[in-house]
Order: C-alpha cells, then structure tokens, then sequence
C-alpha cells in the first residue's frame, strides 16, 4: 500500500516530526537514496562496549531507516554496509559482523516480506564466508518480487574496485567481438556496475560527521545531492532520515547547467 498523508502522520507522531513534515512535499521524493553508515565503533566506544555492540545498534536503526524510507516514498535505499577495505579491521570484529548479517537476516525476512521490501547485494562475492553469502543469496531469492522499496545491500563493495571490474567485463565483450569499442559509452559502462538496473542516488547521507566518500559510488553519485549528519549510525532516526529529505528538496539540482 503506498503511503498516505495519514500514515505519515501516524508514522512521524512526535511534534519536532510533524513541525518538519509539514515542510516534505511529497511530490519531490528522492528516487534513490544511498547511506554511509559510519559511527558504530565510536557509539560502542563511547559506552565503554565491544564494537560489536555498535553494529548490533546499527542493525536497529538499518530497521528504522528502513521503515521512513517506505513512508516517504522513496523507491530505492542503499546502505554502505561492508567495504572491501574493512578487511583491514581486526579478524574478531570482522568475523562477528559476518555472523551479525546471518543472525539478521534470518531474524527480519518476515518483516522485509511484510513491508514489500526487495533485497539486492551489490559488491563482489569473493572472498565472503559462504554461509554469510547463502543467507544473501536465500534473502534476495525470497524477496526478488517484492516491490515497495528496493534494499540495496553494498557488501564487499568499492568504488573503484566497481569500476576495475566494469572495465574487465567491458574488455572481454570487446576481445569476443560482442562489442564494438566504437560502442563504449556511458551506458556501456553503467550496465556492466554492480548496481545495473538501479537509478543513480539522487541523495547520499553520511553519518557521523565526517566529510568524505570512502570509496562510495564513484561512478553513480556523480550528480548526487551531500548531507553530513554529525549523529553516529546507531542514533540516527526516522526524524533524521526526514531532516535530510526536506533539506534536499530545498535545493536546485542543475547537473552541470546554471
């Protein structure tokens, strides 16, 4: 069911919520919407808990983000979930968050399939725990025609590493004579992305307060409208996430013109 002024009343119920939702204008919903989700490890830190816990608060405003996302319209939702550097971070961490993923997504499959919620990963899957890529793999199969809000889940992601492997795919249809080099173009390029078949964000959040990308991307945020929050991921809120929605609809997109 597509959502309606009352139930984004009933949904944004505390009263600094409505003052900013009687500025949304729901004509002018952002397609796509990508999130870095930074501050998990300064949330814990800050509580004197493992980093762990940091993700486990952060699994809970992923549901939040979720929930607001649905009820402002937006069609698609991309969280920054696990970059191909995080790696580098300790093996204990690393290997809890792996397990983190299976641990959710087993626990909120009902209510993806409750709310229309289609899963979709977007990185490469080498070099992932098998179990961990299953649980994916089940998800996004359980969930392919769901069709309120498209959950794109950047694993093992990188933005540069994205475009090493558009630019192997591009390089083998040429060398097998399925595409003339003539051919090359932007579409060329966009339809060989792990995230083919998904508009470009028209809005990426970065929590936390830092000014960066991180390797988010590259390609695809080209023309993307910036909002920094200083709140840390496990914090951020269906206010927030709207906060960021009426700040950009607030704004003239011109994409290169005057």
């Amino acid at each position: 069911m597509a959502p309606t002024e009352s139930s984004r009343l009933e949904f944004f119920s505390s009263k600094r919520e409505r003052e900013l939702l009687a500025q949304f204008d729901a004509q002018s919903v952002p397609h796509h919407i990508a999130v870095i989700m930074d501050g998990n490890g300064r949330w814990a830190s800050r509580k004197g808990l493992p980093r762990i816990a940091g993700h486990r608060a952060g699994a809970k405003a992923i549901r939040e983000a979720i929930a607001a996302s649905i009820e402002l319209g937006v069609d698609v939702l991309t969280l920054y979930s696990f970059s191909s550097e995080n790696w580098r971070r300790p093996a204990e961490e690393v290997g809890g968050l792996m397990r983190l993923f299976v641990e959710v997504l087993e626990r909120e499959l009902g209510n993806l399939q409750k709310q229309g919620v289609r899963v979709k990963v977007v990185g490469r899957a080498d070099g992932m725990p098998e179990d961990t890529m299953a649980a994916f793999r089940r998800t996004e199969l359980s969930t392919a025609d769901n069709d309120v809000l498209t959950l794109a889940v950047a694993l093992n992601y990188g933005g540069r590493i994205e475009l090493v492997d558009a630019a192997k795919a591009i390089a083998r249809d040429v060398a097998s004579g399925a595409l003339d080099p003539e051919d090359i173009d932007e579409d060329a390029i966009a339809s060989r992305l792990y995230t083919s078949g998904l508009p470009d964000p028209d809005l990426v959040i970065r929590t936390s307060g830092e000014m960066r990308i991180s390797n988010f991307l590259l390609w695809q945020i080209a023309y993307s409208e910036l909002w920094v929050s200083s709140v840390l991921w496990p914090d951020f809120k269906r206010y927030d996430l709207l906060r960021a929605v009426v700040d950009y609809q607030k704004r003239a997109r011109r994409f290169g013109g005057r």
